[in-house]
């Protein structure tokens, strides 16, 4: 029987040069079939640009696509080229609900500044570089939306992908106007100061959790086979830090699969949180869902060979059946080195991408043994 897995790669425009030309798209797709992957998710949204020709884009803020790609569409040839070696295609909304990086807001909110989030001070919100959108805004939840639903639309994808910026929002945010109003209209009183109140930080969640149940909804009112993806960061922390409310979204099936950021550096600190959400999140009938994002490459940082087969082990030892890397030019250094890794030891044998029904009830991860005997076998072969 043929194996059921995600086996998925970002595709990035930093520290990369994949989408340059028609011709380095076609080359990263062969590479990528000819690996063993079977989903690629390539950006499609970020530093307030998109990488396709947008007229929604055009009519809110006269910018149709990131300059880099002025005369081309990216997307339009990702698609083309991934569909003609088999991949999969999920585009990647990287920058979510962030209006820009160190730039204080940039193009977005310098033509839509009551779009800003706020902190307590009535700031910009902004956090670790990146300046934020109010992702509680009703009018900034219509806009995000409908980018969204344009790829939908008008391109031959399998699903779109939000991540630890969508939907979300940092936690110091939503001290608007428009937000402490809904607040005191509802309790009669202001928002808490402390930011990280416990019903100032649910309230706050909810409002996220609606928007993704929207979005869930009007995505699959145009194809109900799309896919919806989501990368958040680990909870609990991603609820703390970013009111991202994961157990909430899996208990209410908002997500079709969840790729929570596993980005660690050793193996041991990537099987400790493996075994959490594992343990503590997921369910049987959930687990099906999870994908691993694995920290592949970032800066000068490359996963070691023996960490790359350890954390695909322990994923199958658990029962999950796939994961995606961050990102695809980790793959490529030192003459393809790691993909020779995977191509030659666990994606040797080809394996076919799950259908809805497999990740909604939980066939990925049945196996003919239990997760108890896999993971002694693990254990034994590591040591």
């Amino acid at each position: 029987m043929a194996k059921v897995e995600i086996r998925g790669v970002w595709l990035t425009t930093t520290d990369s040069k994949v989408f340059h030309s028609r011709e380095n798209i076609a080359s990263a797709m062969d590479f990528l079939a000819e690996t063993g992957f079977n989903v690629v998710f390539p950006v499609v949204w970020n530093q307030g640009a998109t990488m396709y020709p947008s007229q929604l884009m055009r009519q809110t803020f006269d910018t149709e696509i990131n300059p880099q790609f002025v005369g081309r569409d990216p997307l339009a040839e990702v698609v083309t080229e991934a569909r003609r070696v088999g991949l999969k295609i999920i585009p990647w909304f990287e920058y979510g609900f962030a209006s820009s990086y160190n730039l204080n807001g940039g193009k977005l909110l310098a033509k839509k500044p009551e779009w800003a989030a706020r902190d307590r001070e009535g700031n910009l919100l902004k956090k670790n570089g990146f300046e934020w959108l109010n992702a509680l805004d009703p009018e900034v939840q219509d806009f995000m939306l409908n980018i969204i639903l344009e790829v939908v639309r008008n391109y031959d994808v399998d699903g779109i992908q939000g991540d630890d910026r969508l939907p979300a929002l940092p936690s110091e945010g939503g001290y608007d106007s428009g937000t402490v109003e809904r607040y005191r209209q509802q309790f009669g009183e202001d928002p808490p100061k402390n930011f990280k109140d416990g019903k100032w930080l649910q309230w706050r969640a909810d409002i996220l959790t609606e928007f993704l149940a929207r979005l869930y909804q009007e995505v699959k009112a145009i194809n109900s086979n799309q896919l919806i993806s989501i990368t958040p960061n680990i909870h609990d922390w991603a609820y703390k830090e970013y009111l991202q409310d994961s157990p909430t979204w899996l208990q209410r099936g908002l997500v079709d699969i969840i790729h929570p950021q596993i980005y660690r550096r050793d193996f041991f600190t990537y099987k400790n949180i493996i075994d959490k959400l594992v343990n503590e999140q997921f369910t049987d009938t959930t687990l099906s869902k999870l994908a691993p994002g694995i920290l592949m490459k970032v800066g000068s940082y490359r996963i070691s060979s023996e960490d790359l087969l350890h954390a695909i082990e322990y994923n199958r030892a658990c029962g999950i059946s796939g994961e995606v890397f961050f990102f695809y030019e980790g793959l490529r250094e030192e003459n393809n080195a790691l993909a020779e890794v995977l191509r030659k030891g666990p994606y040797a044998q080809s394996a076919a991408f799950p259908s809805l029904s497999d990740l909604n009830q939980g066939r990925v991860s049945k196996k003919t043994f239990s997760i108890g005997q896999r993971l002694l076998r693990f254990l034994k072969n590591l040591f």
